[in-house]
């Protein structure tokens, strides 16, 4: 009679898994590199890596995140998803990436989306699990994109901080074809992880992807669609702001040699690949736009000549007047009453720093909005409603931070009389009175909306504004 610890877990149902002591037993040891990686203790890190790829609950914790992100798979049989968790194993190989387009909404051009096997699928999560905390101890302070606790509206949040009480020159870019270009030897050598790890990162780099039943080698870049890509970018993005404040130290004593004068450091955050460096100078932004076309050569890559330009938060009557980051817009306003404008220690401005709903994030929305009406032009008032009611509310909850209760008021406007043309679609013969008073009604005393003869409401932009899924 056998009772061996592969049998039992083979025998084990997945629906018996605790899952919260499984993520609890990942968690502890993501810590412990987490610490390791602070410390600088290499040899620590390493071990337990290792260590954490082999786990059981590490296993499963990647299987289970690959089910639940693919809706076409959140079904697969308990039986199967433990297979799977015995089988993963960071053995250096990997199968082609299948490489499908998707349509962006109201664009031209398709997105390229890469769809890894399964079994591949798991083993990058695998590896982003332990890889993960390594880095995150590592990364930049003001480093946004792709990671954990970290998104848009904290690096606008960070960038609102340093820029209210004074005014700067602002580089604003973009890196051109980022996960296309990165250098694969670069990449490789300042991940500088354990033999084991670097080839199997090596192989999905190397993979390649299949197109249209057509094989293309991959020379550079990271696969677009798999898991650890965005991680793999940030790793091969990290050190753009020690390289500035590398070449900057040097100039300290010797930078702007002037009476009373002491040299800041420019400003830097990052999400993703686009950037915005932040100072006083438009000298001192010229040459860091110089430092940093040096600095991504070097990792094979370049900024985006379209993206990228120097604006002024205040104006100076050169350059543009604020910048637009992360769909929002950054703009520092003069104000008549200078009184009105103060730093917090009675200090006057002359200026207000405002943030706002970017003009192309609006009329993106208004696209997004405009075909959803139309697609959903012959079905039900009920049905409309239940597809444009979470694009309003991911939008305004996106927005809410920010000084956007005007935009959502125009966007409400603007909603209404898309409605309305819905209407008139739907009833051409009957004039505007007749549209209005089948389609919109007063809710329970809170005004004139869109609803069906049931009740059901549509939330417009100004209601939707902090609310939750």
């Amino acid at each position: 009679m056998t009772n061996t610890s592969e049998t039992t877990t083979v025998e084990m149902k997945w629906s018996d898994i605790n899952w919260k002591s499984v993520n609890r037993a990942v968690f502890r040891l993501q810590k412990r590199i987490y610490k390791a990686s602070l410390n600088g203790d290499t040899k620590t890190v390493r071990k337990l890596q290792k260590l954490l790829v082999k786990s059981k609950s590490a296993k499963l914790l990647a299987v289970r995140k690959v089910t639940q992100s693919n809706p076409t798979r959140q079904n697969t049989p308990g039986i199967d998803g433990i297979a799977i968790a015995q089988k993963i194993k960071l053995d250096g190989k990997a199968q082609p990436v299948r490489r499908i387009e998707i349509t962006q909404l109201n664009k031209q051009e398709k997105k390229p989306l890469g769809i890894p096997i399964m079994e591949d699928w798991a083993k990058q999560v695998l590896a982003k699990i332990a890889l993960e905390p390594e880095w995150e101890a590592r990364f930049e302070v003001n480093s946004y994109g792709f990671r954990a606790g970290r998104c848009a509206k904290d690096a606008i949040a960070a960038i609102y901080s340093d820029i209210k009480r004074t005014s700067y020159y602002v580089l604003n870019a973009e890196i051109e074809k980022c996960f296309d270009q990165i250098n694969h030897r670069r990449l490789l050598d300042k991940l500088n992880t354990y033999p084991a790890m670097r080839r199997q990162i090596k192989v999905w780099l190397k993979a390649g992807v299949i197109e249209k039943d057509v094989f293309y080698k991959a020379e550079n870049g990271t696969p677009k669609g798999g898991v650890i890509s965005p991680l793999l970018a940030n790793i091969a993005l990290h050190g753009m702001q020690e390289a500035l404040q590398e070449v900057f130290s040097q100039k300290y004593t010797t930078y702007e040699r002037q009476p009373n004068i002491n040299f800041n450091p420019p400003l830097f955050h990052r999400y993703a690949d686009n950037f915005v460096i932040l100072h006083k100078s438009r000298k001192v932004i010229e040459e860091c736009l110089q430092i940093i076309n040096d600095w991504l050569e070097n990792m094979g890559l370049k900024l985006k000549d379209s993206t990228t330009r120097i604006a002024h938060t205040l104006g100076d009557g050169k350059v543009q007047t604020g910048f637009d980051y992360l769909g929002f817009n950054v703009r520092q306003y003069p104000v008549k009453d200078i009184n009105s404008a103060t730093d917090g220690n009675g200090n006057k401005l002359g200026f207000k720093t405002l943030v706002k709903p970017a003009k192309e994030a609006i009329k993106r929305h208004v696209r997004v909005l405009k075909h959803t009406i139309r697609l959903y032009r012959n079905a039900p008032q009920e049905k409309l409603i239940e597809m444009l009611t979470p694009k309003i509310r991911e939008w305004c909850n996106y927005y809410d931070s920010v000084v956007s209760s005007r935009v959502f008021a125009k966007m409400d406007n603007i909603l209404y009389h898309q409605l309305l043309r819905w209407g008139y679609y739907r009833a051409p013969m009957q004039g505007k009175k007749h549209i209005v008073n089948k389609y919109w009604g007063v809710d329970k005393g809170k005004g004139w909306k869109f609803i069906t003869p049931d009740g059901k409401v549509l939330r417009n932009h100004k209601e939707s504004r902090g609310v939750g899924e």
